[in-house]
């Protein structure tokens, strides 16, 4: 294996929630009304400090799109997923653009979210994007 490099933020930084390695900035946020089968996700334009997966069809909230699981490169912990192809023309602004879901990473503040009650079961996506 060869040597890992990560990439530091400065600012108000989203990571990881087991081993902190930085993952995004708040401005790089492109919106907070995402959700997971966990409770809320934020989609955002650049996220680092992950490897991507195997691309997969899943038919979300939105519609079908080609989406790969994002994992932490410090800890291996998936983090969220990224779009890779939107199959409707109204979900072409996320292809590209990577969610994290907020169960798996520690806010600026460091704060923490939980399992909600009324966390969804089902596909993962944006209810209003």
């Amino acid at each position: 294996m060869g040597r890992l490099f990560v990439v530091t933020l400065e600012g108000k930084i989203y990571s990881c929630k087991h081993c902190r390695t930085h993952l995004a900035l708040s401005e790089d946020i492109v919106s907070k009304s995402f959700h997971c089968r966990h409770g809320k996700a934020y989609l955002f334009n650049k996220v680092v400090n992950v490897s991507v997966g195997v691309h997969e069809e899943r038919m979300m909230m939105t519609g079908m799109h080609t989406v790969a699981d994002i994992f932490c490169v410090g800890c291996g912990s998936i983090v969220g997923w990224r779009y890779e192809t939107a199959h409707e023309k109204a979900q072409k602004y996320k292809e590209g653009k990577s969610v994290l879901e907020r169960f798996k990473v520690s806010g600026p503040d460091g704060s923490n979210y939980w399992i909600t009650p009324e966390a969804h079961v089902g596909g993962s996506d944006a209810d209003d994007a």
